[in-house]
């Protein structure tokens, strides 16, 4: 596992020792990157990692230009390789470490009035993306230009549209599929690209 582009382009990042997690190909995470930053700007503003497991995700994203993250993970090992990986790499100063079930910790960042330009969430397989998304919809986390990228299972099927957020992009990768979401514009046409 290692960083795929940027800054720290090559470096290797640890990940948490056994705690049942499933990392990000370099495959999907450079395909995730792709769509990401055909859409926006990464340096545009900060990124939430959900589920973050090494901050694979998260670290990416400050090595590609975003100037801050916030890393969500309720497992004390994928902390303790968080915070590794983000002193290894420099970007300690750039990132905030929930060690926290996501769903309390979209309650603070929304209490505190955080918004992100990306929110990423890559949760176990096993689990429905479904509520998630439908608790992000419900959310003020978004900025009104941001991005949601959700990895799941293919098998598991996700709303085309939740409150505000549409489903931009939707791409299959082996047993994996990203699916994007990003708030609806007035006027705009919400079809979906395949």
């Amino acid at each position: 596992m290692r960083i795929i582009a940027g800054t720290a382009r090559g470096r290797r990042l640890k990940a948490p020792r056994g705690a049942g997690t499933r990392p990000t190909s370099d495959r999907l995470k450079e395909a995730l990157f792709s769509i990401v930053e055909s859409r926006a700007d990464l340096a545009a503003g900060a990124v939430l990692d959900l589920y973050a497991g090494s901050g694979a995700l998260a670290l990416e994203a400050l090595s590609r230009g975003a100037p801050r993250a916030v890393l969500v993970d309720y497992d004390i090992r994928c902390q303790r390789a968080i915070t590794d990986n983000t002193r290894a790499l420099g970007f300690a100063p750039r990132c905030r470490v929930l060690c926290e079930p996501v769903t309390t910790a979209l309650g603070r960042l929304e209490r505190r009035g955080e918004r992100f330009a990306l929110i990423v969430a890559d949760p176990p397989y096993d689990l429905d993306p479904r509520p998630l998304i439908e608790g992000l919809a419900t959310r003020d986390l978004l900025e009104s230009a941001g991005l949601f990228v959700v990895e799941h299972r293919r098998q598991r099927s996700v709303p085309p549209r939740c409150g505000e957020l549409v489903q931009a992009v939707s791409r299959v990768y082996g047993d994996g599929a990203l699916t994007l979401f990003q708030r609806e514009t007035p006027g705009a046409d919400s079809g979906q690209e395949a």
